[in-house]
């Protein structure tokens, strides 16, 4: 099968950051679906394990890709929620060789039926995103989905990106939150809007005030999509006692002191520990997957893919790589075909 990998960690720039190579196709065994991925979407965690983790000598190139949507090909003998010829959509397993591939095995427990209102370059936008923003405001900050109201407002810093463009949709759509993203151009204002944020302030310039200006200057819930260490200084300001701060992101450190006087709690949130240590809820991931089907199905949020590439190879998917290290991307960027 087709698959772009690398064997060396090197800048997007170098000609073999990343490479087409070919492998043998993957046999399902357990609970595994084989998928053949029609398309994939690019995530930082991509770039992040691209500069991090290379084979070692005489390993096999590693195939990056933590998102996808295809059609199920194969199944092991121990499935029991698809069949062959299933369309289905997931973010699969950090542990795992990527959905960079021909063809792919996931866990069935991890996999959600595609929506069928998108194509699939549209479907592979969402998975990852998708279920880090839900387990960020569901599980780890513990929002009761409704829409009781009880005057609570949500800060997404870094509202254009990925997770912070499923955010602002779940939150504006399933709770009664004020919704509050940051965007720092007018661009990434204009989406975040589009999404449903309430207001939209700018993180290049002091936080308090604009939220002081619409009546915010203290806020129960922040969600740090991106540069947690630059922004940390004033969210101890901003965020209200018995506040809950959950980030994504990897700042070389993170004093929790700072925040002991206002008894705020911090959550990591980690979308690939499911599948990686096999929780006994893994299959939680199935079942909020197929929520976000129904969602978009039903016309209630909308895909976040805003660039699409084909074919799916080494020089396209070097292109999305540079895009999301520019730091500037705004929803996702998908790859599509082969």
């Amino acid at each position: 099968m087709k698959a772009v990998g690398y064997f060396k960690s090197l800048t997007i720039g170098e000609q073999d950051a990343l490479i087409d190579i070919t492998a043998d196709d993957p046999a399902p065994t357990g609970r595994d679906l084989r998928v053949a991925v029609k398309a994939v979407s690019v995530n930082p965690v991509d770039t992040k394990v691209r500069m991090r983790a290379a084979p070692g000598p005489g390993e096999p190139a590693k195939v990056l890709g933590y998102d996808a949507s295809g059609v199920v090909e194969a199944v092991g003998p121990g499935v029991t929620l698809f069949k062959v010829g299933d369309e289905v959509f997931y973010a699969g397993s950090i542990a795992r060789p990527g959905t960079n591939s021909e063809f792919h095995l996931v866990d069935e427990r991890i996999a959600g039926f595609k929506p069928k209102s998108l194509d699939f370059a549209q479907a592979a936008a969402l998975p990852l995103t998708g279920i880090t923003a839900w387990e960020l405001l569901f599980d780890r900050f513990g929002v009761a989905p409704g829409k009781t109201p009880d005057g609570r407002a949500l800060l997404v810093i870094g509202g254009a990106g990925g997770v912070g463009s499923m955010m602002i949709q779940l939150a504006k759509r399933l709770t009664a939150l004020t919704v509050i993203a940051t965007a720092s151009r007018p661009e990434s204002a204009a989406w975040c809007r589009k999404l449903g944020a309430d207001h939209v302030i700018d993180h290049t310039k002091p936080m308090a005030e604009q939220l002081k200006a619409i009546g915010h200057a203290q806020v129960a819930l922040i969600a740090s999509m991106t540069g947690t260490e630059q922004h940390y200084p004033a969210i101890f300001d901003i965020i209200a006692p018995q506040g809950k701060f959950g980030l994504i992101d990897d700042p070389k450190t993170l004093d929790a002191m700072a925040l002991k006087r206002k008894s705020v709690s911090i959550h990591w949130e980690f979308m690939f520990v499911r599948p990686m240590f096999s929780t006994p809820d893994m299959i939680a991931q199935h079942k909020l997957l197929n929520e976000i089907t129904a969602m978009i199905d039903g016309g209630l949020i909308v895909t976040t893919a805003a660039t699409a590439l084909s074919p799916i190879n080494a020089a396209n998917l070097k292109k999305a790589h540079a895009q999301i290290e520019s730091g500037t991307t705004i929803g996702k960027v998908v790859l599509e075909g082969w």
